[in-house]
């Protein structure tokens, strides 16, 4: 039924069409609708460690879509191992002017210029607390405000991981999203080290241990990435997620193409396989890699798992697939 229900969507605009459905699978979250979604799309069980974590299965969902951790009882039903909420920033913002999101459906493919709208640290802290017992892992997305400098983003992660540490079963330090002005920024080696150097002292003080990973952009040079991971693994943090979305509009149909923002989907594939392969290799088994990025298909998600990937991240597969994907991912493993 979904490419009846993609056809009545895409008639949205993108933006809106992305809120009623995340209603939806909030509204999906109350018994017994979500007893009969998990019915509709158990997934088998295909346990993976990772971040001396235990996934019931290597498919989550990336950060992006459910923002505020509105909807997680709901995602849960759908089959997912991992969800990944955020980005999250310590205080509310509204994010960019609209339109900024963008369907390209020739090239199966998404520009959004989103700039980490959402209703902030407390609201997100909030949701977590009361969700209770739940099936599958959270992750927590983290990302500074648009109005605080470069040089004092590390106050930012800090604030939030001291909020989300005891909620979260991993962080995800997002440095990569082209969205916030400068922030990629953070990536080069100077200003890396510096923010992971306050974070690794940050979470020296927990009595908890709550994995920290760090999301890389797929337009990293290779000396760029060789210096990133460099500084991830000297640092020590736990785990690596590659990558957030790409600046890069080659061979684009749509007339979309030139709108500013991270395109994601089908396009994105080869550019975040080819990272992956250099990034498997330069952290040559010493923390475990997140692949996420252009996965449309059980084929492409095998794949990632064959070069290396722990675990892989889906999102715009599933506008164009639908929730099925992840069933049919993990049965054609």
């Amino acid at each position: 039924m979904y490419p009846l229900f993609r056809s009545l969507l895409f008639r949205l605009d993108p933006e809106f069409a992305h809120h009623l459905t995340l209603q939806l699978i909030h509204i999906a979250g109350i018994e017994p609708i979500h007893s009969i979604l998990r019915a509709i799309y158990s997934a088998p069980s295909k346990p993976v460690n990772a971040f001396g974590l235990t996934f019931k299965n290597p498919v989550g969902l990336a950060a992006g879509y459910d923002k505020d951790a509105i909807a997680i009882k709901g995602l849960s039903a759908l089959g997912f191992g991992h969800v990944e909420v955020g980005t999250v920033t310590p205080k509310p913002q509204p994010g960019n002017p609209r339109p900024r999101v963008f369907r390209l459906p020739e090239d199966e493919a998404v520009i959004n210029r989103m700039g980490f709208p959402g209703k902030g640290m407390q609201y997100v802290s909030d949701q977590l607390s009361v969700i209770g017992r739940r099936s599958v892992r959270i992750g927590v997305n983290l990302g500074k405000n648009k109005d605080t400098p470069l040089e004092e983003a590390a106050n930012d992660y800090v604030t939030l991981m001291k909020v989300f540490a005891p909620l979260a079963d991993y962080l995800t330090i997002n440095i990569s999203s082209p969205n916030t002005v400068g922030l990629r920024g953070l990536q080069g080696r100077e200003m890396l080290e510096n923010l992971l150097g306050q974070i690794n002292a940050e979470r020296g003080t927990w009595s908890r241990k709550c994995p920290i990973l760090v999301k890389i952009a797929p337009d990293l040079s290779e000396e760029e990435l060789d210096d990133a991971i460099g500084v991830i693994l000297d640092k020590g943090m736990d785990g690596i997620i590659a990558t957030n979305t790409t600046l890069a509009r080659e061979g684009l149909r749509s007339k979309y193409q030139r709108e500013s923002g991270g395109l994601s989907g089908r396009p994105l594939r080869a550019r975040s396989e080819a990272l992956l392969r250099q990034a498997v290799k330069h952290a040559n088994g010493k923390v475990p890699i997140v692949s996420v990025g252009g996965i449309m298909s059980p084929e492409d998600a095998k794949r990632r798992l064959e070069l290396g990937a722990t675990l892989i991240q889906i999102y715009t597969g599933l506008i164009y697939y639908g929730p099925g994907l992840v069933n049919q991912t993990l049965v054609e493993q």
